[in-house]
């Protein structure tokens, strides 16, 4: 259908108006739904508002700010309330079974899950959750069982991140595989993770709180496995002429990336790039699209094809798992 952008104005206005976009709108429009009656949750809203997600969080507000200002009854509130509501805006990309099933089953007990008795992959998922969640109320200090512990002290959190997870769940994309060869890595190919989980499910450290990761590469010594996290359109965000790398696909299963700067081909680094197969490590790639994006789409492991150059070395991986036909789509667009 073709409309002249009087016509187009029009329609646009009229969804435009339809739509609850302010605050005070979705306030009014949750509690005139919940006045109707009938079962009133996160999903009812979503499909009866006609807002997405994205809406739902925006602005650093949560469904549970939402249900409050309604004046509608959430549960009690704990002592880090506002910053773990604002968290859960940063867990919209949560797009695999396997954390929306682990992660439901952890937030469904009454207590805080006994870690001692949890198998290690199941830890890993539960300091995914902790980390993600609670990453700015717990310090350096506090074990992963003090983090279960302050997650617990919040009923309404958990609450809504189980509603969340529901929602989640209906908006898988993707088929995705577990990642062969690392049976305690709770990653699925083809999923989207931040870094904050991509270092706990690989067992980077120990606590509640996961050291920052700021570079586009990481050596997980304990998994003997290089993390590669790489943003595809630099030509947004903050890169300096020095690390504007050219990253792309290049095929469904070939992935061009570029080292950074300073690594040479004979360099440690270096040669355990070339040499990863023979040496018994991983290379895992992640990518996103734009700087802006948190979370980092999981293009699984790869094997070494060729390189040329070094400082940075043009390195060509071959993909384990080739890439879904509108990943591959996009990332080719984002660099064209």
């Amino acid at each position: 259908m073709e409309l002249d952008r009087v016509a187009t104005e029009i329609v646009l206005r009229s969804i435009r108006q339809a739509v609850p976009s302010q605050w005070g709108q979705k306030v009014e429009e949750a509690r005139a739904m919940a006045a109707a009656g009938g079962p009133f949750g996160l999903g009812r809203f979503l499909d009866e508002s006609g807002l997405d997600l994205e809406d739902v969080y925006a602005g650093g507000k949560s469904w549970s700010d939402l249900v409050a200002a309604a004046g509608l009854p959430t549960l009690a509130r704990g002592p880090h309330e506002n910053a773990l509501r604002k968290a859960l805006g940063r867990m919209l990309h949560v797009d695999d079974k396997v954390r929306i099933e682990g992660y439901g089953a952890l937030l469904a007990q009454s207590e805080p899950p006994r870690l001692e008795v949890l198998a290690e992959r199941q830890a890993r998922l539960a300091r995914m959750l902790v980390a993600s969640v609670c990453d700015r109320a717990v310090t350096k200090k506090s074990s992963l069982q003090e983090g279960c512990a302050l997650l617990w002290a919040h009923p309404q959190v958990r609450s809504e991140l189980r509603e969340l997870l529901g929602v989640l769940g209906e908006r898988i994309g993707h088929l995705h595989a577990p990642l062969d060869g690392h049976p305690l890595v709770p990653l699925q190919v083809h999923a989207r993770y931040s870094r904050l989980e991509i270092l706990a499910a690989f067992g980077v450290g120990q606590g509640a709180k996961v050291a920052p990761w700021q570079t586009g590469v990481y050596w997980a010594g304990e998994a003997r496995a290089d993390l590669l996290a790489f943003t595809l359109d630099k030509t947004s965000g903050q890169f300096s002429p020095t690390t504007r790398y050219r990253d792309y696909a290049v095929t469904r299963e070939l992935v061009h990336w570029e080292s950074q700067s300073v690594t040479r081909a004979d360099s440690e680094t270096g040669q355990r790039y070339q040499g990863h197969a023979r040496q018994g490590s991983s290379v895992m790639l992640f990518a996103r699209l734009q700087q802006a994006e948190r979370a980092f789409w999981f293009l699984g492991p790869a094997t070494y094809v060729r390189h040329e150059s070094e400082r940075p070395m043009a390195i060509t991986w071959r993909l384990a798992h080739p890439l879904p036909g509108d990943l591959f789509a996009s990332f080719a667009a984002a660099v064209a």
